[in-house]
């Protein structure tokens, strides 16, 4: 029997260092640790994915709380299916002792396990989408109180009617002229058009 560990936290400025410490403390060896910094919407996550690959009838899985294996509902039922059916792992989650696949194999613990994993996965999911609501009636918020998002728009610089005129008579290539003003070749004839438009009404 191989013991492994997975860890999973949503992006890559998050701090792993708990559910490691966790696993160090069950001796589970460093190789057979898989760290995803992934978001939990799904399981296309490339060390969850090698995990996979590499548990084997009889091998024990560590998680550490359910909402790191997962946040869809649907996937998290799925995975666990594929994982203690087809392939006979057991699975223990550190934070709810009565995920342990290894205790209570009776039809009763079985029965008892299952509905406290979808219980939790419901929870899961939930939050997940709790937390895009969220984002999204926040964002709403900003926009309607006028704060921009993205990059800001690129301005033209200070010279550019100097560097069109070379432009147009050949002393200088398009590709000097977007170098110079920093932008691309969309911007810069976005921008040509206004300085030709102010140049008429110059005159």
């Amino acid at each position: 029997m191989n013991i492994y560990g997975y860890i999973r936290v949503s992006s890559v400025d998050q701090n792993e260092d708990r559910q490691l410490l966790a696993m160090q403390e069950l001796n589970i060896p460093p190789q057979n640790m898989f760290v995803d910094k992934q978001s939990g919407k799904d399981f296309n996550r490339p060390n969850y994915q090698k995990l996979l690959k590499r548990l084997e009838q009889g091998d024990l899985l560590y998680v550490d709380d359910i909402k790191r294996l997962g946040r869809n509902y649907v996937e998290i039922l799925e995975n666990w299916r594929v994982l203690t059916k087809e392939k006979k792992v057991d699975i223990v989650v550190l934070k709810m002792k009565l995920l342990d696949t290894r205790i209570s194999k009776d039809l009763l613990g079985t029965f008892i396990a299952d509905i406290v994993l979808q219980i939790l996965s419901f929870v899961a999911e939930n939050e997940r989408i709790d937390i895009r609501r969220q984002q999204a009636e926040g964002i709403a918020s900003a926009k309607a109180k006028g704060v921009r998002f993205g990059r800001p728009p690129k301005t033209p610089p200070d010279n550019f009617g100097d560097l069109v005129q070379k432009w147009e008579q050949k002393q200088i290539t398009l590709d000097k002229v977007l170098l110079l003003c920093d932008m691309k070749e969309t911007s810069f004839y976005k921008y040509l058009r206004g300085y030709r438009i102010m140049q008429t009404a110059k005159k």
